[in-house]
């Protein structure tokens, strides 16, 4: 049997085992496969009832902090009309051995199919105690915008300490810093520093975003910006960091956007990493929507998609589409 018949294929969240034969009374164990801190594995006996197991590969880490996962496991038919069995969504469940989830299916499965396991969520509990945390919101990018600016800036922000500029929202207005912006962005730098008519007026107009939006752009740039209020602006931030060229900000938002892509935003997401030239975004929501076969469980949004969508970008995704199929 070929190594390729135990290796899962993976994205951020998402993990798929492609069996294309299960003979009666066998058993198959998968090469591991990393999502989250963790290195895990899947499982499949077949006897007179499919037993389905998830588990994480034994190591210190498992012993001493197990992940509490929660996630959603389907065995797909891989050929015909795809029908999916699907197992009652785990919510915070708690794996540390081969026996903490035992799936077993009593509908006969014949000919190839897909073992497809969307992780919602990895929590662990912190080493100081308390309740458990989820992996996913340990984000880098406060520490990110921290390392880019003092401390003290954020004060200068906040409390609106000797402010020489002002920015318009589309629905209000803030104090900012002139020397702060044009430090951390090349595009105001020139705005500064040449007779243009936001050197002349002492304002800026940002009249595409929102006050709330244009608040955590300057937070980020101060240095002072919360995990939640970067989730909550991160495509208003993608814009902004793409037309003021800040780099650092662009590529937190690139990294924040591949962790969770699913069925409800993939498609947005693919559109806006073509927009904004973001490669490994591209790239993975291609292989989601096509390796992974979820164009199937959208195509009503994805034929909507279709209707819109930029000409040369619906090309790249039937060209995907035509390699997977030669594939497999």
């Amino acid at each position: 049997m070929s190594d390729s018949a135990y290796r899962v294929e993976t994205t951020s969240r998402l993990a798929q085992w492609r069996i294309d034969n299960l003979a009666s009374c066998t058993y198959r164990k998968s090469d591991p496969f990393k999502i989250g801190k963790w290195n895990w594995h899947l499982s499949v006996e077949k006897n007179k009832v499919l037993v389905v197991k998830l588990y994480p590969e034994i190591s210190n880490l498992t012993r001493e902090n197990p992940p509490i996962a929660s996630f959603v496991i389907r065995v797909v038919c891989s050929v015909g009309d795809r029908k999916a069995l699907i197992h009652p969504e785990i919510t915070d469940k708690r794996l540390k051995t081969n026996e903490d989830f035992v799936w077993g299916i009593e509908v006969p499965l014949t000919g190839k199919f897909i073992i497809d396991v969307e992780f919602l969520d990895l929590k662990t509990y912190p080493r100081d105690g308390g309740e458990p945390c989820s992996i996913w919101a340990e984000g880098q990018t406060q520490k990110r915008s921290h390392a880019t600016a003092l401390a003290s800036l954020s004060r200068m922000l906040t409390e609106g300490i000797h402010t020489d500029i002002i920015i318009n929202a589309s629905d209000g207005s803030i104090g900012a810093h002139r020397a702060i912006l044009a430090a951390r962005s090349p595009v105001f730098q020139r705005m500064f520093s040449h007779d243009l008519k936001e050197k002349e007026r002492s304002t800026i107009d940002i009249c595409d975003m929102s006050i709330d939006a244009c608040q955590a752009f300057l937070n980020y740039i101060y240095g002072n910006i919360g995990q939640e209020e970067f989730l909550t602006h991160r495509l208003a931030l993608l814009r902004a960091a793409d037309k003021y060229d800040i780099s650092d900000l662009k590529e937190a938002c690139h990294e924040s956007l591949l962790e969770d892509i699913d069925a409800t935003n993939v498609l947005d997401r693919l559109q806006n990493a073509s927009l904004y030239e973001l490669l490994r975004l591209k790239t993975s929501c291609m292989r989601y929507l096509v390796k992974f076969g979820k164009i199937f469980d959208i195509r009503d949004d994805f034929n909507a998609f279709l209707l819109c969508a930029d000409r040369e970008l619906i090309a790249e995704i039937f060209h995907e589409v035509l390699n997977a199929w030669k594939g497999f």
